[in-house]
């Protein structure tokens, strides 16, 4: 199931979240523009927004603020994301039935099943797991199991022109390579260079 495989991409960033110094905070990501500091804020605060949202309260803009964030991110990394990690998986685990998520951010008024929602936000810590990997220059492994539940989500996220559009949240696809593993093939279609060093970056939309 869907919260089984979800529940393991969100400990997995957890985990790796841990790790990050005061001194890491400066290191570029896959991100064009977004430092690591940037990135560990908007990935706490879509927790934020997301767990809210599970609690019918995604329409309120301020649980999207970034800002609201900044402060604590730069504090203490790791305990402001945990925090904002662990309460999303509560909000998820206590959604009942398929009710509709607001998620402002995809557009005024966008509301979305639970369960798509769910899967939006599933694959968005797949990818910045590995983004917060890629700027710490460390490895990044999720079961065999957590990447084939990802990457038909992924692959149903459209590429083309729309990719170019500000809002969004994947940059253009990358051209995918013959006999890649699962995760190559995510990383690509949502706009990453698997091979990224935190001495580079992707060119990818930071979202």
């Amino acid at each position: 199931m869907l919260m089984k495989e979800h529940g393991i991409a969100v400990i997995t960033s957890i985990e790796l979240v841990d790790t990050v110094r005061p001194t890491d905070l400066d290191r570029p990501t896959p991100c064009t523009g977004w430092d690591l500091a940037d990135l560990l804020a908007h990935m706490t605060v879509q927790h934020r927004g997301f767990a809210a949202a599970a609690r019918g309260h995604g329409a309120d803009l301020g649980n999207w603020r970034v800002e609201t964030v900044v402060d604590a991110v730069r504090e203490d990394p790791a305990l402001a994301y945990a925090h904002a990690a662990n309460d999303v998986l509560e909000a998820f685990w206590a959604v009942k039935d398929n009710i509709p998520f607001a998620l402002p951010e995809f557009g005024d008024n966008a509301v979305f099943p639970a369960q798509i929602a769910m899967g939006f936000h599933f694959v968005d810590y797949v990818v910045h797991g590995w983004d917060v990997a890629a700027a710490l220059g460390v490895d990044y492994q999720l079961p065999a199991g957590v990447l084939a539940t990802a990457l038909p989500i992924a692959l149903a996220v459209p590429g083309g022109e729309v990719r170019m559009l500000e809002a969004v949240p994947f940059g253009p696809e990358i051209e995918q390579v013959t006999g890649a593993g699962d995760f190559d093939r995510v990383l690509r279609h949502l706009g990453r260079k698997p091979e990224f060093t935190n001495r580079e970056t992707s060119g990818t939309t930071p979202r």
